[in-house]
């Protein structure tokens, strides 16, 4: 074993210990990948599961890594500290830090943490593990990107606040049958050349995949993590999904009266957008469903996709402590080109702010089997808003109410949609101007259909009644349009009996 200060001279880290070195590379890891994904999957059984199991939320937070502990990759990198084990995280991950082409494994120790009220964890041996990893913006200032759980992370973005995770890998996300979660077993840690961030590599493992990934993680304008991956079946997947993000809709403009609590609104992200490979620019706002339910955007080589919040205002939250209206949006840019699939809007009910109910996905349409290989890369941009906007006009507000008018008999089963749309040409024309709203329905009719400008405003206003023909689900479509050309961003959108 070897001490820190060996590695780092000068930097009094007495209690990191590592493992001795060994070459490491990309290509290392991915012939690793490979020659795993030929074995049967090991589970990995935590050591000592009986005390780890005591480590509940309120113990969890009370254990902190020490800060005269952090690895430093480089000398100008951040600060590395890593978590501990606890009751939702119990798999063992393990550590390596990488410098000068040799990786060194670092080993977990008891002394590396403080233990507040938890101390009773310190008994647990060296085979223990960690269970992520994060980098601090300085060493006495927060994190700025975390690795915890599976193969989810975050960043910050714009705003020191945390939203929406993305994830490695999603294996048969919405299927009738459980989801598979692959899981980081192994971190390497590098100083990252030529950008200001980290590099990061991993091996991911399930029972039915194994990968290979290299993150760069870059703090830039918020924050970008350029991703290569490539993964190897174990067996066949029925559902793959590449560039998973995971986030949070409880209720918005749409859906207000399915929200019980005080604040107007209650969500990590509002919207679904897309650009799509043939330069469609698509809005799908959430919906908070009563029954679990998959939106396919079938596409070919799609430029872009990602889970956004564009309601920005504090007024529209009033929560002033978790921030709503700072949390990150998570844009996905594919590098190359993807091929045939399908963009994969899952939305599942919820009830509650404290659980992930959206996942947004790109499944590929070539079948994953077993033996194959798929290699990847793609850039995540943590941002406030898409980085690719589009110079259309885009949708600022989506609502819906009583179907009819107001004095006049209303017929009990009509939606009244109002959709709010803003900026490109919009601000230079009026109600003389020839705007029209081009709007269709996959079943059911609309009616009282209509397009003008908010008195006083840039924004133009869309409002249509929609009757459904029975219980199922209809895809609306909708945007704004002068003389064959589009001047708005493509709404769509799911009604759903009942949300």
């Amino acid at each position: 074993m070897l001490a820190a200060a060996a590695l780092n001279p000068g930097e009094a880290h007495a209690s990191l210990t590592y493992g001795p070195p060994v070459k490491f590379s990309w290509d290392a890891l991915q012939s690793w990948a490979e020659a795993v994904a030929a074995r049967p999957y090991d589970p990995h059984i935590p050591h000592h599961k009986d005390i780890i199991e005591r480590l509940d939320y309120d113990m969890f937070q009370q254990i902190r890594y020490r800060k005269d502990a952090q690895i430093m990759p480089g000398p100008n990198s951040y600060p590395v500290e890593l978590f501990h084990v606890g009751k939702y995280f119990q798999e063992p991950v393990r550590m390596f830090l990488v410098q000068n082409g040799d990786s060194r494994e670092i080993l977990y120790t008891p002394e590396l943490f403080t233990y507040g009220e938890a101390d009773f964890a310190k008994v647990l041996p060296m085979e223990t593990g960690f269970a992520g990893l994060r980098a601090m913006r300085s060493k006495d200032e927060p994190d700025w990107i975390s690795f915890l759980g599976a193969s989810y992370y975050r960043t910050t973005g714009e705003t020191p606040q945390y939203g929406l995770s993305a994830r490695g890998l999603a294996i048969n996300t919405g299927m009738p049958y459980p989801e598979e979660f692959p899981r980081f077993t192994h971190f390497w840690i590098e100083a990252l050349e030529g950008a200001d961030g980290i590099g990061i590599y991993a091996l991911l493992e399930s029972p039915s995949v194994t990968g290979a990934y290299r993150i760069r993680a870059i703090r830039d304008k918020g924050a970008i993590t350029e991703v290569d991956l490539v993964i190897y079946a174990r067996k066949d997947v029925e559902r793959l999904g590449i560039a998973p993000m995971s986030s949070m809709f409880w209720y918005g403009k749409n859906n207000r009266r399915q929200g019980g609590d005080w604040r107007p609104e209650i969500h990590d992200s509002d919207g679904l957008a897309i650009w799509s490979g043939s330069g469609e620019h698509i809005w799908r706002p959430l919906n908070n469903p009563p029954v679990v339910k998959l939106s396919s955007f079938i596409d070919k080589a799609p430029k872009g996709f990602g889970l956004m919040q564009r309601e920005r205002r504090f007024e529209a939250y009033e929560d002033d402590g978790v921030f709503y209206n700072r949390r990150p949006s998570v844009w996905v840019e594919p590098v190359g080109d993807w091929g045939e699939g399908a963009v994969q809007l899952l939305e599942i009910p919820t009830r509650d702010e404290t659980e992930d109910n959206i996942v947004a996905l790109w499944n590929p349409k070539a079948p994953f089997t077993a033996g194959s290989r798929v290699a990847m890369s793609y850039r995540v941009y943590w941002r406030l808003d898409n980085p690719f906007p589009g110079a259309a006009g885009r949708v600022v507000a989506t609502r819906r109410g009583l179907g009819g008018r107001p004095g006049q008999h209303r017929k009990s089963d009509a939606t009244k949609y109002v959709i709010d749309f803003e900026g490109g040409d919009l601000g230079e024309l009026d109600n003389k101007s020839g705007v029209k709203l081009r709007l269709s329905a996959s079943r059911g009719t609309t009616d009282l259909v209509s397009a003008y400008r908010v008195v006083d405003t840039p924004r133009w206003r869309a409002m249509f009644d929609f009757t459904p023909d029975g219980p199922e689900a209809a895809d609306l479509r909708a945007y704004l349009d002068q003389d064959g050309k589009a001047l708005t961003e493509t709404w769509m959108y799911q009604h759903v009996e009942g949300a």
